[in-house]
């Protein structure tokens, strides 16, 4: 079997990128897919918000986690905001949630897309 290499990105390169991007577009937000493809179960996505950036109620992309790597967000599921800051990993609630940055924020979502669970 052929030896194959590693997949190896600079995290932090992308979301200073990405956080620049946020500050100056329109909807104060940008974002990357670090592993793309659909044949990938696991997907894991940089955010970059924008102090005061939200993302409006969304339903829960599958099973996933959010990891603050900067900044501070608030996370809204059930009438109830938990404050995440750097450093923060947060369990995705399945029910509609949303996020508002109380600072410029970059986030690692971490994902298993509804049609890859249970497989």
């Amino acid at each position: 079997m052929p030896e194959s290499k590693p997949f190896v990105t600079s995290v932090n390169a992308i979301a200073e990128e990405l956080l620049d991007r946020a500050r100056s577009h329109g909807s104060h937000r940008a974002s990357r897919s670090l592993i793309p493809g659909k044949e990938h179960q696991l997907r894991q996505t940089l955010i970059a918000l924008a102090d005061g950036a939200e993302l409006a109620e969304h339903e829960a992309p599958g099973e996933a986690t959010l990891h603050v790597l900067s900044g501070r967000v608030g996370l809204t599921a059930d009438g109830e905001t938990t404050d995440l800051r750097a450093g923060d990993l947060a369990q995705i609630p399945l029910t509609r949630h949303s996020l508002r940055a109380q600072a410029d924020t970059v986030l690692l979502l971490t994902a298993i897309p509804r049609e890859f669970e249970g497989e």
